[in-house]
């Protein structure tokens, strides 16, 4: 009886790679929608904590009311006043009109105008008239919302300032960006940057969870922490 060859080193690594990489878009085909879509739509409440925070203590009265009530629509879902709105983006104070333009870009985001979306975003983050953290949020949610229709590098070079570890939107940026690196076959990269999002214990419990997901995928091992068994 004939001996079985035996079964060659190189051979069985290109089979692991070969599944591995199935696993990979198999997992981006699945839930690659579903996480642009959760950063755009998550944004806008965060987008209405970001303007509160900066804000609450120092205004107050009618237009702080009618900031609030429109923060609260768009937070729920719904339309805000049309009146209210345009009265923010009149407002003598920058983080009023920041917060409406914002607010109306995700109005439109939600409503599937991307392309109205998109423009009102690009305004904003070009806009040297407003404040740098609602430029970022602006550049974070256009790069989410035309992530398929932009080429990878695009995707990159745009989000490289944001994508930096102790930057308030590295783990939308860099989740974005390792997508961006996987489609270019630069796997490594990406394993290496969704690490570092698992480790960043300043990003979401849930983001954190598929970034450790997606560096197994990768070959690349992110210890569980005690408080990440926890939340999960």
């Amino acid at each position: 009886m004939a001996e079985t060859p035996p079964v060659n080193d190189a051979f069985l690594r290109e089979v692991d790679e070969a599944v591995r990489q199935d696993q990979i878009f198999g997992f981006w085909k699945r839930f690659g929608r579903a996480i642009a879509a959760a950063v755009v739509t998550g944004l806008i409440a965060f987008g209405g904590w970001l303007w509160w925070d900066h804000h609450s203590r120092e205004v107050s009265g009618e237009m702080a009311e009618k900031a609030q009530d429109v923060l609260r629509a768009a937070g729920n879902g719904h339309s805000p006043d049309p009146q209210a709105l345009a009265a923010l983006k009149d407002a003598s104070q920058p983080g009023y009109r920041a917060a409406a333009l914002l607010t109306e870009a995700g109005v439109a985001a939600r409503k599937g105008d991307t392309a109205k979306a998109a423009s009102l975003y690009g305004a904003i983050a070009a806009n040297g008239d407003i404040a740098q953290p609602y430029r970022d949020l602006a550049t974070i949610r256009k790069v989410a919302l035309g992530f398929d229709q932009m080429q990878p590098q695009a995707v990159i070079d745009t989000l490289k300032p944001l994508a930096v570890e102790g930057n308030p939107w590295f783990g939308s940026a860099a989740e974005m960006s390792a997508i961006a690196y996987m489609k270019m076959g630069k796997k490594d990269v990406a394993g290496a940057l969704f690490a570092a999002i698992a480790k960043d214990k300043n990003v979401p419990t849930t983001l954190r969870s598929r970034a450790r997901q997606m560096a197994g995928l990768l070959g690349v091992e992110v210890q569980t922490t005690e408080e990440d068994a926890h939340g999960a």
